[in-house]
């Protein structure tokens, strides 16, 4: 079984928590705390980490990750905060996917909240309903590189669009910020660059083409004190019993 974890960075790609594009892996949503280590109970072979949440509950924690590896699964991470996560934990054999997951393992992308976006319940597909800051500055690298816009209405929307808490920034509310022309909207539509899904894809398509197959265990030994074996023995017994 090969799992990905994903909401908004491949919106319209999720249906009925299957993937249109590879319907043989299962999509469980974004990820929260605990979420990868039941995959790994559940019997995966492949988990990818693109979405994952944050606020209303734990985030995906490393522990987990390096669990599901200790016990031979392929664990991918790329898109959004699945990228950050594989540039935390590729020492120990997580694989990192797209420009991304590249950025963070350079350094030049450091906050988390580069990423982050709000988004629609399952219940309406993840609807995004702000846009990440990664998507934002690349479509402003795009306008600029091809002269549609000049570098000085490039700097103020880059500037405009770091000056927002990641719940309010929309192209909407940058441009207006920047004092740009309403104009500029248009391009931007026309020109728009999301980053987050051709990574998202990317990742999707490096789980689809491996062996539905667990692989060899790694040469380093999982730590499991107590807390994480509590931890872990919770999970197995409190899991919902529920079809994916």
């Amino acid at each position: 079984m090969k799992v990905v974890f994903a909401g908004p960075s491949l919106h319209g790609d999720i249906v009925d928590r299957r993937l249109a594009a590879a319907p043989e892996i299962v999509c469980r949503g974004p990820a929260a705390q605990g979420d990868l280590a039941a995959a790994v109970l559940d019997g995966a072979t492949a988990i990818g980490l693109i979405d994952g949440r944050y606020e209303d509950v734990a985030a995906p924690w490393h522990k987990e990750i390096l669990f599901a590896l200790s016990e031979g699964v392929a664990v991918y991470g790329g898109g959004s905060l699945g990228a950050l996560r594989a540039a935390e934990c590729a020492p120990f054999g997580m694989i990192g996917v797209g420009e991304i997951f590249g950025r963070y393992v350079s350094g030049a992308l450091i906050d988390d909240s580069a990423v982050a976006q709000l988004h629609a319940p399952a219940e309406l597909g993840y609807l995004p309903l702000t846009e990440a800051l990664v998507n934002v500055e690349a479509t402003v690298d795009r306008l600029a590189a091809r002269g549609l816009i000049d570098a000085a209405l490039a700097g103020a929307l880059r500037t405009a669009a770091r000056g927002l808490f990641f719940k309010r920034l929309t192209y909407e509310a940058a441009v207006e910020r920047a004092g740009a022309p309403t104009e500029t909207l248009d391009l931007i539509a026309e020109h728009r660059v999301d980053l987050k899904r051709t990574d998202a894809r990317a990742l999707v398509a490096a789980i689809q083409a491996r062996e539905d197959v667990r692989g060899a265990k790694p040469d380093w030994e999982l730590a499991r004190p107590t807390a994480w074996r509590k931890q872990l023995e919770l999970l197995a017994a409190t899991r919902r019993a529920q079809v994916w």
